[in-house]
């Protein structure tokens, strides 16, 4: 059971670390997380049928959802969107667009095919159990996902993103095209969103168009968790406090689950309870902040 809470933790971190950066990083609202989410288990399900290598899914999901950023930065930077019109307007596009992924399916089972986690079972198999399997290979998985992620934001072009989402008219000045920058920005993000999702879907063992539901509010709650938990502006540890962010999500929602019948709570509430951790969290956010004036 705890095994499953750091597994599913670890799949959605990935996610949440798509939400960080362009939320946190480039300061871009990005609603197109939940279409670019389910288009990534989409992308793996109707691959994993078509008898491709699961290696190849999980490239195709994130080049799917990498596209599907490029057309939402490009919606705002060409027509001059709002970003979240121009999310709304990608991820409601994306919904018929994984329908006809799945031909015209609103899901897809994946009952007897062969996936990354089976292999990994396989391999494993007589050493340990396929939860704790599962397990090591997702903290493999999220480690190196997050030191390549490091490594980037340490590059000239990932300060340069830093820059971006605190002062726009700075890096203008400076001869960079914003509007480049938040064409990839928002474009890697929807790829690290889909490569979740196509995670999701070989764990869960389906895919589904509804997958992403709700799903950049968990990244949101997550990324805000994880700021109270750690406090620092050294980038390794920001992507370090959003994994530990969407750990704790995912416990806190185990925790609704399974012990919110005490107080007549129902797995529907979990929306609920979702959304007001974020409004706690921004509520505490801001009291900081007034707390912080006054003592200056």
């Amino acid at each position: 059971m705890i095994e499953g809470i750091f597994v599913e933790g670890l799949i959605y971190s990935i996610m949440a670390l798509g939400v960080f950066f362009t939320f946190r990083v480039l300061d871009f609202p990005d609603l197109t997380v939940d279409g670019s989410f389910p288009m990534g288990a989409v992308i793996m399900a109707a691959g994993l049928h078509a008898g491709i290598n699961p290696l190849t899914g999980l490239f195709l999901a994130f080049c799917g959802g990498l596209g599907a950023g490029f057309i939402t930065a490009a919606i705002h930077n060409k027509l001059k969107v709002p970003h979240l019109l121009a999310g709304i307007l990608t991820m409601t596009m994306l919904y018929s667009v994984n329908i006809r992924i799945l031909s015209n399916r609103a899901n897809l089972p994946l009952l007897r095919k062969e996936t990354l986690l089976t292999q990994v079972h396989s391999l494993t198999e007589g050493i340990m159990t396929p939860e704790y399997a599962s397990l090591i290979f997702f903290i493999l998985v999220v480690l190196a996902i997050t030191l390549l992620l490091n490594l980037f934001f340490l590059t000239d072009m990932g300060l340069v993103f830093g820059a971006l989402g605190n002062n726009e008219q700075m890096v203008r000045v400076q001869g960079v095209n914003p509007a480049t920058l938040k064409l990839i920005g928002v474009g890697i993000s929807n790829g690290l969103v889909a490569l979740s999702g196509a995670f999701a879907a070989q764990y869960q063992g389906f895919a589904d168009v509804n997958l992403g539901q709700g799903i950049v509010v968990s990244g949101l709650a997550s990324v805000m968790l994880g700021e109270f938990l750690l406090r620092s502006n050294r980038i390794w540890v920001l992507t370090l406090r959003v994994i530990l962010g969407a750990l704790l999500f995912k416990a806190i929602m185990y925790l609704g689950r399974y012990y919110g019948y005490y107080i007549h709570m129902t797995p529907n509430d979990l929306k609920l309870i979702t959304g007001l951790l974020i409004i706690l969290s921004l509520g505490i956010a801001n009291f900081k902040k007034l707390r912080a004036k006054g003592g200056a």
